[in-house]
């Protein structure tokens, strides 16, 4: 990177960022399983950050917005995540973490999408070099998985929040290094007149209802692989290690995307994550105690994340107004969230009743209807 871009600090935020995702996402249902809580009971409080991330960021993103104190907001959501988080320490019966998961996650979800919006004007006309900043964001949660998966194959679950507040004090340190975005001459977006008029436009809302089902998709992943995986007999380190895998493969495929989006159109980029997750989902239900077939099954989380992620950052920056980027973010996130919650739910419930095979399997019909979907309704030269 070159001339005035912080590329350091804008890197050293999501490293911390998404070590804290890292910490979240392998980890989190287990230490529920550790307290003695019942699958269904899991997935409610899996549920209730995401549910968060449904109300949180269109109430941030709207205030970004308005005041353009996007920065602000940014070092504020971190520091309250890190303070409403300490009350795990005070009780850890089951109400008492619904309130801590719930108001640290209000904090938490206000501050990713105010940081792209602030990592897009830092990089201006040069965004499709997004990936290469973001890809530290991958390195973080790698750095976690592996590490907490060492530590807790070690130690006792027991040291898991002090694991997670310790990286939540990182995420403030990084924002206070991170200078405001500076002030664009704002980009229009041809017969734009405001917010919802630029949601309404052909393909718009097909594109955001896809981004719920791909993350309701997810719903069993992120609840419940680490369980399903030490049921089929794997290691604790191992399966931190197939979690760190399926995040070494989107580096990857972060380092070459400026090239991929020259190559590709967002359609086609989103069209093969949908259809590669229908069968990494498969795969996962059915085939994930051979190793073989587990691997594979990790390294297509270079599609069905990396790939998708960057895909859908640069169709939210192409649809909306530059002062509308906090919003159009925003409710990127806020829909990722509901199909986030509402996969955790689905999956807490049916991991019991229907079992691992059929609950992946919903998943990889949810992935398969957003790809026809996109496929009906997203213009081809998009």
């Amino acid at each position: 990177m070159s001339g005035a871009l912080p590329y350091w600090r804008l890197s050293n935020f999501y490293l911390f960022y998404f070590a804290l995702l890292g910490g979240v996402a392998p980890f989190l249902a287990l230490y529920f399983d550790h307290l003695g809580f019942s699958p269904a009971r899991i997935g409610e409080l899996v549920a209730i950050p995401m549910l968060m991330r449904c109300l949180a960021p269109n109430l941030w993103g709207w205030l970004g917005d308005r005041t353009g104190q996007r920065l602000l907001i940014v070092r504020l959501g971190s520091l309250l995540t890190a303070l409403s988080f300490c009350l795990i320490f005070l009780r850890q019966d089951y109400w008492w973490l619904v309130l801590v998961m719930a108001l640290h996650s209000f904090f938490w979800h206000a501050v990713l999408p105010q940081f792209e919006a602030i990592t897009l004007g830092h990089l201006g006309p040069q965004s499709a070099r997004y990936s290469r900043i973001r890809l530290w964001g991958s390195v973080g949660f790698i750095l976690t998985v592996v590490g907490l998966g060492w530590l807790f194959g070690r130690f006792s679950l027991d040291l898991y929040p002090a694991m997670l507040l310790l990286i939540m004090l990182g995420i403030i340190l990084a924002s206070l290094l991170v200078p405001p975005a500076p002030r664009s001459a704002g980009r229009g977006v041809e017969g734009s007149s405001g917010f919802w008029l630029q949601l309404w436009r052909p393909g718009v809302p097909a594109f955001f209802l896809c981004v719920a089902l791909m993350q309701l998709s997810h719903g069993p992943y992120y609840t419940f692989l680490t369980l399903h995986l030490e049921a089929l007999g794997y290691s604790r380190g191992l399966i931190g290690l197939m979690w760190a895998l399926g995040v070494v493969a989107e580096i990857l495929l972060f380092m070459v995307m400026t090239r991929v989006l020259a190559l590709f159109s967002l359609k086609q980029l989103l069209l093969t994550s949908f259809i590669l997750a229908a069968i990494r989902w498969l795969l996962l239900g059915a085939l994930a105690d051979n190793l073989a077939w587990l691997l594979l099954a990790q390294l297509l989380h270079a599609a069905t994340f990396g790939c998708f992620h960057v895909a859908a950052i640069h169709f939210v920056q192409r649809s909306f107004h530059d002062r509308q980027q906090g919003q159009g973010q925003a409710l990127y996130a806020t829909l990722a969230g509901v199909g986030g919650a509402l996969g955790a739910l689905y999956a807490g419930y049916s991991w019991s009743s229907l079992g691992p095979l059929w609950t992946f399997v919903l998943a990889s019909l949810a992935a398969a209807s957003a790809a026809l979907i996109l496929a009906l309704r997203l213009d081809a030269r998009v």
